[in-house]
């Protein structure tokens, strides 16, 4: 074996550790031993079925240990685990299938219905397997994952460890920033020192999966990731803790339900909380400030945000019910990985530069990996005002699944580096404190998840009785922004808001409906050349928004 393989390093870490936990799920759960059988199981049943080094299998599944056995069983085999939306319609979720094309697809049970109007045109995947969630029966197109997880390995067709390469693919769709969601490529390598080096775990040169789980002492923690593992949050904080040996716990209601987060993490004693910033947070601080004496959260050690601004008086809030807590916020992309992270303690509460509200604001500098640099890759000079784009470099993936010149744009060499520069816009203040101002110059990043204003308006303008369409983001206390769609209606036609997200929703993705509407019947103004100005109008639907309607 060549580099670091997930694989490798989780069998090494099941030797180590094998009574330890690795999942729960319910009453379900699983040791590090079974873990490792089961995925075993289930890579030889994807060789059975003709996959070869390189195919791709898809993930459309939730919160749930057939996303993590899944991801394994694909390192196992040398095949490439593919992240699929399970909020995607199933017209979304063609896109990505005939652009991926999976020779085989887990579907959670709660997703079939995304997956059956695909099936018999998608001939390009073999398999199709369910996974039972207490969500109906296993359609007449799929088999029962359980069938292949729950066999047993045969010893004899065991995957070969020595085949496996820090080359293999781990494939990463984004959420759609630049238009059509794009397959990040990560070398399983570079994914993994990545990650350990953001933990300030030092990774050595050569390979050595038995030395790595031997220096572990004990089992790691156990942890809860509220944010979906199919996204780079969630993955990317579950990974390094099965690679220490921890254990993740997921939740059966596959959606977000703040009472049940914090009674698991109070009854079940976890270590660590995976959230998405002030769209989770709120949620959670509201139920522990209702019921104060409900909760224990004293061994929570961790919480990790990303993706979201998770503001400083909802994080001081947080940390009064978890006072051994540091909270970690995380910048970073699918494209960067971890770029810079910021830790408060309910310490730092007491003291330190403060925003309103009393928490210690997060401060992400230039420096080691990031930089922000202007449009001739030069570095933005700290305290100058220039808008530059957040450069990184370090470990890195190779480009975008067949997309060379996506990739020739977005992976650049700055001073004989190689960088990513995916487009999130940036100052540098004097003290060489980074400033976010977004990804893109239009796109709308709501409750974590991000949506491009094209594909929405494309699906507005269709809508009976509009004629023409912008869609910006609102800022919203608990989301971040929320989708809103400022219409020009046609002559003598009444826009409602209800009737608009009915006409979308069987195009769209739940968190790409417009939340708000504003109608302009003078027109939007687009400029000679047909082009919006995305800064007026979203100034302008604010104005509208906040005003009383009388």
């Amino acid at each position: 074996m060549t580099g670091w393989s997930f694989a490798t390093v989780w069998e090494a870490v099941a030797r180590r550790f094998p009574e330890a936990p690795a999942w729960w799920h319910g009453e379900a759960a699983a040791d590090w031993a079974g873990f490792e059988r089961r995925a075993e199981a289930l890579a030889q049943g994807l060789v059975a079925a003709g996959l070869a080094p390189g195919d791709r299998v898809g993930e459309l599944v939730g919160n749930h240990p057939a996303y993590l056995e899944t991801f394994f069983a694909a390192s196992k085999a040398r095949l490439v685990p593919v992240n699929l939306n399970y909020r995607y319609t199933a017209e979304e979720l063609r896109g990505i299938l005939q652009d991926a094309e999976p020779g085989a697809v887990v579907v959670q049970g709660a997703y079939v219905d995304r997956a059956a109007p695909l099936v018999e045109e998608l001939g390009f995947v073999r398999r199709w397997l369910w996974v039972d969630d207490g969500n109906g029966s296993c359609p007449s197109w799929a088999e029962p994952y359980e069938a292949l997880a729950g066999a047993g390995p045969d010893p004899a067709r065991r995957t070969d460890a020595s085949a496996r390469s820090g080359d293999d693919l781990v494939l990463l769709y984004t959420g759609g920033t630049t238009g059509q969601p794009k397959g990040v490529m990560w070398p399983q390598d570079g994914l993994f020192r990545m990650l350990e080096e953001l933990q300030g775990a030092p990774v050595p040169a050569e390979a050595d999966p038995e030395g790595y789980a031997a220096r572990l002492t004990r089992p790691g923690p156990g942890v809860l990731p509220a944010a979906p593992l199919m996204h780079g949050t969630g993955l990317f904080f579950v990974l390094p803790v099965l690679s220490r040996g921890g254990a993740v716990r997921t939740l059966p209601s596959q959606r977000f339900d703040p009472v049940e987060v914090l009674t698991v993490l109070s009854r079940e004693r976890l270590k660590g909380l995976c959230i998405v910033g002030d769209a989770f947070a709120r949620p959670l601080v509201a139920a522990l400030e209702a019921e104060p004496a409900r909760y224990d959260l004293s061994a929570l050690r961790v919480v990790f945000s990303s993706g979201l601004t998770f503001s400083a008086e909802t994080k001081s809030r947080l940390l009064r019910f978890a006072p051994r807590a540091v909270v970690v916020d995380s910048l970073g992309s699918s494209e960067s990985g971890g770029m810079a992270r910021t830790l408060t303690s309910a310490q730092d509460l007491s003291g330190g530069e403060t925003e309103e509200g009393g928490a210690v604001a997060p401060r992400f500098k230039v420096g080691g990996r990031t930089r922000v640099v202007d449009d001739e890759g030069r570095d933005v000079v700290p305290g100058s005002g220039q808008v530059g784009r957040l450069a990184v470099a370090g470990h890195l993936p190779l480009g975008y699944w067949r997309d060379p010149e996506k990739t020739a744009s977005t992976f650049l060499v700055l001073g004989g580096v190689r960088h990513v520069v995916a487009g999130d816009y940036a100052t540098v203040e004097a003290d060489g404190t980074i400033r976010l101002l977004g990804r893109g110059s239009v796109c709308i990043n709501t409750g974590g998840e991000k949506v491009y204003p094209d594909e929405v308006e494309a699906v507005v303008k269709a809508a009976p009785g509009v004629r023409d369409c912008v869609v910006v983001g609102v800022p919203d206390e608990r989301f971040g922004e929320v989708v809103t769609a400022v219409v020009e209606p046609e002559p003598g036609a009444a826009v409602e808001l209800a009737s608009l997200a009915d006409a979308c929703r069987p195009h769209l993705a739940g968190y790409k409906l417009p939340r708000r509407l504003v109608v302009l019947p003078e027109g939007l103004g687009r400029a000679a050349n047909g082009k919006a100005d995305y800064r007026r109008l979203r100034a302008l639907a604010q104005e509208r928004l906040a005003t009383p309607t009388r």
